[in-house]
């Protein structure tokens, strides 16, 4: 699961001297970090795995890959769950495809607020002004985001 995650999201996670874990949480597999959830692995449509980072592992680990930036009016909806719509997006990653396991950005401070299936190719999302982008996953506030251990 590192190595994956090192080479789909450019990301060293330099985990030297780390408390390291690995846990079952319903269908994900999580690699746990100094009890906290770093990362998951999941499986897509086709039943492959694929390994990212949850949201706090991406405030831990500075990735510029897979990612939609939305606007503030996109927030307190993706905070309740909700899937993103192509209307709050105003950028992307260019290399992000349908059917990507994507993170979802707050356009001011760049910070993680979801993680999802993107719907959409990056060009089609900035562009689209309506429908689903992103079928949501995880989101700040849920069961992942509040997990203590």
């Amino acid at each position: 699961m590192l190595s994956a995650l090192e080479n789909n999201l450019g990301v060293d996670l330099n985990l030297d001297g780390a408390f390291l874990e690995m846990a079952e949480y319903g269908p994900w597999t999580l690699m746990i970090v100094d009890k906290e959830p770093h990362a998951v692995e999941i499986l897509d449509s086709d039943d492959n795995k694929v390994a990212a980072l949850t949201l706090r592992g991406l405030l831990a680990n500075n990735s510029e890959r897979s990612w939609l930036e939305v606007d503030r009016g996109a927030i307190p909806f993706l905070m309740n769950g909700a899937d993103c719509m192509a209307a709050g997006i105003h950028a992307a990653d260019d290399a992000v495809k349908s059917g990507d396991l994507v993170w979802i950005r707050d356009q001011v401070h760049k910070q993680p607020l979801a993680l999802g299936w993107a719907c959409m190719d990056a060009k089609e999302i900035v562009s689209a002004t309506k429908g689903k982008a992103v079928q949501t996953l995880h989101w700040v506030g849920d069961e992942l985001w509040s997990m203590e251990f």
